[in-house]
């Protein structure tokens, strides 16, 4: 399968691949200007005649704007020029002194809100973002990267108000967390009085308090004569979606034969459209079960059908069949929602070792699975209406299948875990239960043993293994020969789950193991509760080390022959030349 994908929606202009104008006045904010020039490639310090005129180029040239002006002159400047904000640039306002940055423009739409978040962060300024939604942390309905209809103000304001809200939708979909007014109903026979969120691929009517969210759930399939135009495979389109009650904002892509992958007319209207196009072998698309094949389209192009079977591929149900003009040929299919399950690392403890991507993830979760001691942690991120399913220790298994039927259900889930979910954590026993009914997004984390080789020094500069001790899920023989074969291949260990009350004496057992093969000095290192308030380091050797003063909260690093203790920490050289 290969797929091409424009997008469709604006990406964070300071980190996608945006034109940032830059527009200053003063020497000072000149040098606030070359400073975020220095950090984005595609930022520039846009100059004119006057500052004025600056600020218009940068409008008209620029997916956003950045200016380091009064707020009153950017207003009167750019008032005149103001069109839909769906297509306007960002803009972003800093004062001289630059303490603060103003969303000014495009707040949601534009991309200035999360801009502004950047400039801040570059600058060491105060982000100033006035939008309701984002003020009271509830997500915007024109931030869930669907198309959206109708009402969005009216009803935007009502969800911040706290007046009932209903959320009316053909089936269960991925939705960020909502406040406790919306209130999930199925479908109804007809339209009832009140403030209405519909989530809907239906051509529906739409009144003064209604607003429309469409789901990606269409997919349309396309054949076609070789040199088809564009605006045939488009009205071809439009027309089959018309008559069967369905909104083009709805699709999720354009699929086809591989065969057309470089049809210019396909791959035109899937442009035009916003969405990816989608092409399979012939092979692959003559095995789907259609209701009209045709011989004569398995002579052209090796599958008897190409629209039908296209739009069926993944799954589906067929909503449009196959339907024909001179040249082109589409039919559309319905897929059911796809939940998401975000497994997401929380890093060792620190709040500023958690990763954006993380608090991203986190932030758009409707449901929250974990430890409860890591939930926590981050009970301060979660967005108001989140469903937070927390467990004590010794019910991973709980947690995962749990984290995995919220996920196949329909939702937006994160599982989260200390560390990196990967490492000796929830991701394994998670994508056990995991099918291909969802989507699955791992986002990594620092490590245990990333955070405590960072405060020890530079133990894993070379090869280096991690092992874990606890015996619960491994027999403590097949551990004993890992760590055997560690110690004879002369590789820095970390050794997670070194000791608890119940196992007291293996570790002692493994540092003999390792000292049989390397020297008494070598050093040996354990960090407890690594970046967080009680946090503790201790440096010692194989033949000096105490076992006892370890405990489930720690990790210990033991290193190789090589390694050695430099200015009190633990160095493992890497070998470089250039140190002769």
């Amino acid at each position: 399968m290969t797929s091409t994908a424009p997008h469709r929606h604006r990406e964070t202009p300071g980190t996608g691949p945006h034109r940032v104008g830059l527009v200053a006045a003063t020497a000072a904010g000149r040098r606030h200007a070359r400073t975020l020039a220095a950090a984005w490639p595609h930022a520039r310090l846009v100059e004119a005649d006057g500052v004025a005129d600056a600020l218009r180029t940068a409008w008209t040239t620029c997916d956003a704007v950045v200016a380091f002006l009064a707020t009153g002159a950017v207003v009167r400047v750019l008032a005149p020029l103001l069109g839909d904000k769906r297509t306007d640039p960002a803009v972003v306002v800093v004062d001289e002194a630059a303490r603060h940055a103003v969303a000014l423009l495009g707040g949601h739409a534009g991309g200035a809100n999360p801009l502004a978040a950047e400039v801040a962060a570059l600058l060491d300024a105060r982000p100033v973002v006035t939008t309701a939604t984002d003020a009271v942390d509830l997500p915007g309905l024109d931030t869930l990267g669907w198309p959206v209809e109708g009402a969005v103000a009216a009803v935007s304001r009502a969800i911040l108000d706290g007046e009932p809200v209903r959320l009316v939708a053909d089936a269960v979909w991925p939705l960020p967390a909502l406040p406790s007014n919306v209130h999930r109903e199925p479908p109804a026979a007809g339209p009832a009085a009140g403030y209405r969120v519909l989530v809907t691929d239906r051509v529906v009517p739409v009144d003064d308090r209604t607003v429309v969210l469409r789901p990606p759930s269409l997919v349309a399939g396309v054949g076609s004569s070789r040199g088809v135009a564009a605006a045939e495979v488009d009205a071809l389109l439009r027309r089959a979606l018309a008559d069967a009650g369905l909104s083009p904002a709805s699709l999720r892509c354009l699929a086809s034969v591989d065969v057309k992958a470089d049809e210019e007319g396909i791959r035109a209207t899937a442009d035009a459209l916003g969405v990816p196009l989608r092409t399979w072998p012939a092979a692959e698309l003559a095995a789907v079960d259609v209701p009209h094949p045709s011989e004569v389209v398995r002579a052209a192009v090796g599958t008897p059908s190409v629209a039908e079977a296209a739009a069926l591929r993944d799954g589906g149900t067929l909503l449009v069949p196959k339907t024909a003009s001179a040249m082109a040929t589409v039919a559309v299919a319905r897929h059911a929602p796809r939940g998401r399950l975000a497994i997401v690392g929380l890093g060792p403890g620190a709040a500023d070792l958690r990763t954006p991507r993380a608090v991203t993830e986190l932030r758009r979760a409707a449901v929250v699975v974990g430890l409860d001691q890591y939930v926590d942690q981050v009970r301060d991120l979660l967005r108001p209406g989140t469903r937070v399913l927390a467990s004590g220790l010794g019910a991973e298994e709980e947690r995962a299948r749990s984290a995995v039927a919220e996920a196949t259900a329909g939702h937006a889930v994160a599982l989260v875990g200390s560390g990196d979910a990967g490492v000796y954590a929830m991701a394994s026993p998670a994508l056990e239960y995991a099918d291909e009914r969802i989507d699955v997004v791992g986002v990594p984390g620092v490590t245990a043993a990333l955070a405590a080789a960072a405060l020890l020094g530079a133990p894993i500069g070379h090869d280096h293994v991690y092992l874990s001790l606890s015996d619960l899920h491994t027999p403590w023989a097949v551990i004993e020969r890992r760590v055997a074969a560690a110690a004879e291949a002369d590789l820095v260990a970390l050794l997670y789950n070194p000791r608890s009350r119940a196992r007291d004496w293996q570790l002692g057992a493994v540092l003999a193991t390792f000292a049989a093969h390397r020297p008494p000095q070598t050093p040996v290192g354990v960090v407890r509760n690594a970046s967080r308030p009680d946090e503790q380091v201790h440096l010692a050797t194989l033949a000096t080390f105490d076992p006892t003063v370890v405990d489930m909260y720690g990790l210990v690093v033991v290193g190789s022959s090589q390694t050695r203790l430099v200015g009190g920490r633990m160095v493992t050289p890497r070998g470089y030349r250039w140190r002769g």
